[in-house]
């Protein structure tokens, strides 16, 4: 039984503006660099987006002093996590995976810049 991909269109969409910012930019810029970039994207074609989102984080059902930041949360619906690496490390995978639990969010995006080609990884959180 086949099922569609959780936000397919909108993750097409991302993704594509990545690629257009790797292409124009290359590979070796700051992490910043690209983030600033993509913000400009994601501004052109009016995709809702909140750029160093904060959440916050509860345990044991207390609210938690500190937060986390995703870099960008767009479409009210996806986090997306910027790196600039020579390669993602499982590192980055788990912070994803972390920030997905934290916010009751179902999807992430990983996404390298600092690769040859655009890296990216869609991630799934089923709590």
């Amino acid at each position: 039984m086949a099922t569609d991909l959780l936000f397919k269109e909108e993750c097409y969409t991302i993704i594509g503006l990545c690629m257009k910012i790797h292409t124009k930019l290359g590979r070796g810029f700051k992490e910043i660099v690209y983030k600033d970039a993509l913000e400009v994207e994601l501004k052109k074609t009016s995709i809702v987006c909140e750029r160093e989102k904060s959440f916050n984080i509860f345990y044991e059902g207390v609210l938690l002093p500190h937060k986390f930041n995703a870099d960008f949360y767009a479409f009210n619906a996806i986090i997306l996590e910027i790196k600039a690496v020579s390669q993602i490390h499982t590192d980055a995978f788990k912070q994803t995976i972390n920030y997905l639990k934290a916010s009751q969010i179902k999807l992430g995006i990983l996404i390298n810049f600092g690769a040859d080609k655009l890296e990216f990884q869609r991630i799934i959180c089923t709590y």
